[in-house]
């Protein structure tokens, strides 16, 4: 079962599924350096990404 409408483009993700889909049950994000508060989504990180075994 796949998250509605979260999107995912990290396809060596073992969550990943084809059509850029998340297959995880819940997403975890966080933000580098452990603010509370970010500025740019490029100052955010997603937790859940675990890598696919080949």
């Amino acid at each position: 079962m796949s998250l509605s409408g979260v999107k995912c483009t990290v396809s060596c993700c073992k969550y990943w599924k084809q059509g850029e889909q998340c297959e995880a049950s819940g997403i975890q994000v966080n933000i580098d350096g452990g603010a509370a508060h970010a500025r740019q989504s490029d100052q955010t990180n997603c937790h859940t990404f675990e890598a696919k075994h080949s």
